[in-house]
Order: structure tokens, then C-alpha cells, then sequence
């Protein structure tokens, strides 16, 4: 199974708040395999505690520690909303990766995000993409499958 796959990438996502926006990207992540439902809940409880969002239009919603013995493989999903979704203090998301991830992983995957999303023009690629397939090549430039 891979990390990355055009199933788990939505493309013009329309969403009326965060919490439908981790739930969406929970969602992905459960429909292909990598965890159970339950999931979804510590992800929603993971941005309660600390926001997931990193800046610079990205968030990067995740389960607790107390979630890691859910996860069945590594994977993301990955939501473009092009208006945006506030995850507050007025921050606002453009694009929210959604990350399952066993062991160490994590910190990996999120090095790469980070890298894939630091470059201002590969950013605004992902914002004007026209196809999932679009995403999936530009994250397979930065992120190892």
C-alpha cells in the first residue's frame, strides 16, 4: 500500500470548518486502510490540544501519541481547499495533509511536507492544481513512496 495514492488526494474541497476538514482527510485515511474511524477522533483531539496548523496556508491534522497503536500502515491525505478553511487565530488553510503514520515515520514524512510546501512556486502549483494526478506528482518529487 502506498503512503501517497490519487484515491487520497481531493482537489477543489469546499469545507465549512476545520473540524470537517480533519474529519475529510480522517476519512481518506480510513477508507484506504491505514486506520480505523476511531482515528478521526484523536485527530480532531490532537488540534484541540495544540492546532495542527504550521503555517504558510498548510495544516497537517494527526492522531495523539495514545492513537499511534491504531495505525495500520503510513499514509497521507491530502485536501486542496482554495478558499481556505480558518484553523484559528485567524490562520487559514489551503492545503491540510492528513498523516498516519507508525513509529518514526512521522518525522519524516513531515520533513518532506515541509520541503514540498517551503518553495513558494511548488505551493502555488498544489493550490492551481487541476488533477489529483498533479498532487501526486509533485508530493512523489518530495516524499519517498
Amino acid at each position: 500500500m502506498s503512503i501517497l495514492s490519487r484515491e487520497k488526494i481531493r482537489i477543489h474541497v469546499q469545507v465549512n470548518n476545520k473540524a470537517e476538514a480533519i474529519r475529510l482527510a480522517g476519512q481518506l485515511l480510513v477508507d484506504n486502510g491505514h486506520v480505523p474511524a476511531s482515528y478521526i477522533d484523536y485527530m480532531l483531539k490532537r488540534d484541540e490540544e495544540l492546532s495542527t496548523y504550521m503555517g504558510a496556508g498548510l495544516a497537517i491534522p494527526h492522531g495523539t501519541n495514545e492513537a499511534k497503536k491504531l495505525i495500520n500502515s503510513t499514509g497521507l491525505a491530502v485536501l486542496v481547499v482554495p478558499d481556505g478553511v480558518e484553523f484559528g487565530g485567524g490562520e487559514i488553510a489551503r492545503l491540510i495533509v492528513g498523516i498516519a503514520a507508525i513509529g518514526d515515520d512521522h518525522m519524516d514524512l513531515l520533513t518532506s511536507i515541509a520541503m514540498i510546501v517551503s518553495d513558494d512556486a511548488t505551493m502555488d502549483r498544489i493550490l492551481k492544481a487541476t488533477s489529483e494526478d498533479e498532487i501526486l506528482e509533485i508530493f512523489l518529487e518530495g516524499v519517498e513512496q
